[in-house]
């Protein structure tokens, strides 16, 4: 049967590229870990490490079992991990930022929920326009919505909404929007944290794909959402918004969506959390009572 440690400590002294180094990593002597590698290559009944006076080499054996070896070290402490929280609930602390209107009206309620059934867990929630720096801030997890950039971290896709053009009635009354061409020109409200906030595809009521530019130099800016539908609602103009966002306000009158015969493309709503090793059982829970709720 395979040593899991004597795994663990060939995987450091590969990563490390030496015995001391790998040995000061785990906090054992290098005397401990060469005779456990020695160990686990008599087990094996192969050679994984060539050993010279100036550094070590992985053979083409050692490559391959290194390789595995991270993945079955990685699911051998998720299920530790899985165990522990079937057993006991989770435990600890749950770091979770989101903005703050998708926050508000969409996680925290959900948030709320969690707490709930895991009543161990303690919860804090932050919300903020900017994106937060997930590792230094030491958040578990954040929600963000529209399109992801940032490389550094996972993104695990939790559903897609839909966005609209919006206007407030008196507003549109004394600008009437007929046509793509009318809303390219119209008064636009624009996000300021979007990459191309001029820029959109949008689909017709065949399907076809259209690109559509605003052609007016917006005047009017904000960095968020619940900005920019102050706005629209003093009728500044026309606002690009999503639709659990404005859904109340359509539905009483308050602002009316444009064009419903084109649709502007679906956004999607991600956890992002940090690209390590092991991702936390009450990370993966929360996504996956998020993901089944929204959807």
């Amino acid at each position: 049967m395979l040593n899991l440690q004597r795994t663990a400590m060939f995987v450091a002294v590969a990563d490390a590229g030496s015995f001391t180094a790998a040995a000061e990593s785990m906090g054992l002597t290098k005397a401990v870990v060469s005779f456990n590698i020695r160990q686990l290559e008599d087990e094996l009944g192969v050679t994984l490490l060539l050993r010279s006076t100036r550094r070590l080499t992985l053979t083409e054996a050692g490559v391959l079992f290194h390789q595995r070896s991270v993945r079955l070290l990685q699911e051998a402490e998720r299920l530790q991990d899985d165990v522990r929280a079937n057993h006991a609930g989770l435990t600890g602390e749950l770091r979770i930022t989101t903005t703050p209107e998708y926050g508000s009206q969409v996680v925290v309620p959900l948030l709320a929920e969690f707490s709930q059934q895991h009543p161990e867990l303690r919860v804090r929630h932050v919300s903020s326009s900017q994106h937060a720096d997930l590792i230094s801030e030491r958040f578990d997890v954040a929600i963000r919505l529209g399109t992801l950039a940032d490389s550094r971290y996972h993104a695990a896709l939790i559903s897609n909404f839909t966005i609209l053009p919006v206007a407030a009635p008196g507003w549109l009354a004394n600008h009437p929007v007929e046509s793509l061409e009318h809303l390219a020109q119209a008064e636009w409200i624009v996000h300021e944290r979007l990459p191309s906030p001029l820029h959109w595809q949008v689909k017709d009521a065949d399907g076809n794909l259209v690109a559509f530019e605003i052609k007016k130099a917006p005047r009017l800016y904000a960095d968020s959402a619940q900005a920019l539908m102050a706005f629209a609602h003093a009728g500044c103009g026309v606002a690009l918004l999503p639709e659990w966002l404005v859904r109340n306000a359509l539905n009483s009158g308050v602002l009316v969506s444009l064009l419903p015969g084109y649709t502007f493309a679906q956004q999607g709503i991600y956890a992002v959390y940090p690209d390590a090793q092991h991702v936390p059982a009450k990370v993966r829970t929360f996504i996956d009572f998020m993901r089944a709720r929204v959807n």
